[in-house]
């Protein structure tokens, strides 16, 4: 019984090894294309990724509105120790479509 069960797995595993194995056909990569960034929202885009990437992870800019942007980076103002201005850099960054 025990060698049925042997030959059979091992009869199994030979057919599967021998089949045709399907391959995707490999896909040109569109080239993605990133609009120049303005020197005041390349700013912000660096005070953001260096200032609030220290404490957690960095959000999409599309992941929240404007208006829910407004608190979120108000409230973690404080929290990154940045002043006004940098806060603008940043909140302008985030928004911009």
């Amino acid at each position: 019984m025990k060698s049925r069960i042997l030959s059979l797995a091992m009869t199994a595993a030979l057919i599967y090894s021998c089949s045709p194995k399907v391959v995707p056909a490999p896909t040109e990569a569109k080239p993605t294309v990133v609009a120049a960034l303005s020197p005041e929202l390349a700013e912000g885009k660096n005070l953001y990724e260096n200032n609030c990437a220290k404490c957690h992870k960095l959000y999409d800019r599309k992941d929240f509105s404007a208006e829910e942007w407004t608190p979120i980076v108000m409230r973690m103002q404080k929290n990154a120790k940045i002043q006004d201005a940098e806060r603008e850099k940043i909140y302008n960054y985030l928004t911009i479509d």
